[in-house]
This record gives structure tokens, sequence and C-alpha cells, in this order.
């Protein structure tokens, strides 16, 4: 198999692959790397579902998308999904395994990043009602619909590293709020969230895989200024100079999404099923206070894993 890099785009990743009769759904296709991620799908024959909170939004921002799939004999459509509304979710999810179509992989693109302190309709955390609850709720309410042998795939961040979860107070309610661990705590819940729906579900041949894609300009930092962006990257390269690594650089959203589609529709399912993934490949555990690579062990512990799925099951109510 071809390695690819932090370098890699989508278009490289997807060279040669034809996806023609699989199905996808994507969530978060309103702008950035969902955009591309469906739109690279999409140029390969794939038949792509995408989630978005703005319909309107994602009907301007995926034009391309639907272009790209009329030229290539797949095919694009939208659903409704707003991931701080469980009642929203309930209703996308019931929808869909109404519908009863199956897919192939289910990618959890969607997310927010280092917001004010707010809740969502249910009165979670907003980043972590967010980023994890939500989709804790609609993946595993369709969960049914992955074809055995298919994956999902959710997207975290190297922002993990900031902080693990807090099952005793996931909503600040006992401590003063703070962004960036409030990020660090979703982003660590989408790696943990995709280790134990892959154990849950490695017996039908689907797997879970979580995935770092990289530093992009994207919506997702619409909270921040930029000077704390600034801040933030000196903060990371300081520490990548002070261990004689390498500083950081953007990726282009291109690069951004390539890690999807090759967890998605490339990567060996045995060799990354349960596994966190950073510039397409399997990362290493890396337990030092950068932010540069690697993943932290309470991140992929199993333990932890089966931890965050009972709490997540208690606070929306499910059991799955």
């Amino acid at each position: 198999m071809t390695q690819f890099n932090a370098k890699s785009t989508t278009d490289d990743v997807l060279a040669g692959v034809d996806l023609s009769g699989k199905r996808f759904l994507v969530t978060g296709v309103s702008a950035g790397l969902g955009v591309e991620t469906a739109r690279a799908l999409v140029v390969h024959g794939a038949d792509v579902v995408g989630a978005a909170r703005d319909l309107t939004k994602a009907e301007g921002a995926t034009a391309e998308v639907r272009d790209a799939a009329a030229k290539s004999g797949g095919s694009f459509e939208l659903i409704q999904l707003d991931l701080a509304s469980l009642a929203s979710v309930r209703a996308a999810t019931d929808a869909l395994v109404a519908g009863g179509r199956k897919f192939d992989v289910v990618i959890a693109n969607a997310g927010v990043m280092a917001t004010p302190f707010g809740k969502t309709a249910d009165g979670f955390e907003t980043q972590f009602g967010t980023n994890h609850l939500g989709h804790f709720t609609f993946v595993n309410r369709i969960a049914s619909l992955i074809k055995d042998g298919g994956r999902f795939v959710s997207l975290a961040s190297s922002g993990h590293r900031f902080s693990n979860v807090n099952l005793d107070d996931p909503n600040f309610d006992n401590g003063d709020y703070e962004p960036w661990a409030a990020y660090g705590r979703a982003k660590t819940a989408n790696i943990l969230f995709a280790v134990e729906f892959d154990r849950r579900h490695r017996d039908r041949g689907v797997r879970g895989i979580a995935l770092h894609p990289g530093g992009i300009h994207t919506e997702l930092g619409r909270h921040l200024d930029e000077g704390a962006i600034e801040a933030l990257l000196e903060q990371v390269n300081a520490a990548a100079r002070a261990s004689g690594g390498e500083e950081f650089e953007f990726k282009s959203i291109p690069q951004g999404a390539a890690t999807s589609v090759w967890a998605a529709a490339v990567a060996d399912p045995a060799e990354v099923g349960g596994r966190y993934l950073e510039d397409c490949h399997v990362a290493e555990l890396a337990d030092d206070e950068s932010l540069r690579a690697g993943v932290r062990a309470y991140a992929i512990d199993p333990d932890n894993a089966k931890a965050l799925w009972a709490k997540s099951e208690e606070m929306v109510g499910e059991r799955f």
C-alpha cells in the first residue's frame, strides 16, 4: 500500500479507488472538511448522505459536491441534524432507520471548538454535548444500518491532549469553565467512543476508528480571535523546538480531509480498527506535553472507554 503522509490530499489517497455502489454518511457538510470529504467520495462514484444543522447553508456549500456526483454517477443528498439537540438527533435517526437503507461507512465529522460557556438544548456543556453526546446518540441509533464489514470514523483532534474526560463533572457544574479544557474533554470522548464502538461491533466486521485531521483554517475556529490562535501556535511550536521537533504547519482542507477518506475507504480495517490515526497512519503513544503528534494513553484506554459509554448512556437516557 502506498504510504501517505501529512501532505497527502484526498485526491492522492483515493487515486484509482472506485467507490461505486458504496454509501457513506458524513456529518457537518456545511463547510470545511465535511464538504471536502463528501466531494472526494462522490468524485469516485460514492453515494453520500450529508447531515447539517443549517440546510440552507449546506445547500450552498455543497453545490460543487452535487455537480461532482452528477458527473461521476454517484449521488448526494442532505438531511437535517442539529447535534446540540437530542430531539433533532432522534428525529434524524428515526427517519433513517425507517428508510432502512444501509451505509458502508458513517463519518462523524461535525463539531465545535473552544466555544464560550454554554449549554445544549438538553442542558449539556456545549462542546461535550455537541461533539460527543450528539454523535454518541446519533451513531448508536443508526448502528444497525452500518453494513457488516463497515466502518465508523470519528473525527477527534490532537486537542484531546489538553485533557482527559471528567465523568464526575462533565458539564463544569463544579469547576471553572475553560474553553480548551472543554474541547480536550470532548475530543478525548470522540476517541474513546470509537474505541468502545469498535469493541462492541467488531464481531460483525464493523470497525470504529478515531483520527486527528490536522490543523486547518476552517470555520471550526470561528470562536477564536487571532491573538488566541497565535498564542496557541507559539505554545505548540515552543514545545516542538524544545524537543527538537518540527514546528507546526497548517494543512489545506484537501490535506485535512485526507485522513478521513483514508480511514473510511482505503486503510486496512484490521490495522486501524480501535485505533487513533493522524497524517494517514496509526499514531503512536505519546504522553509528552506537546500537541504535535501521538495519542495520550487515556484516550485509547478500554476501561476509560467503557466508563464513558456508561456515563453517556446515563446522560442521554438511552441504552445501546
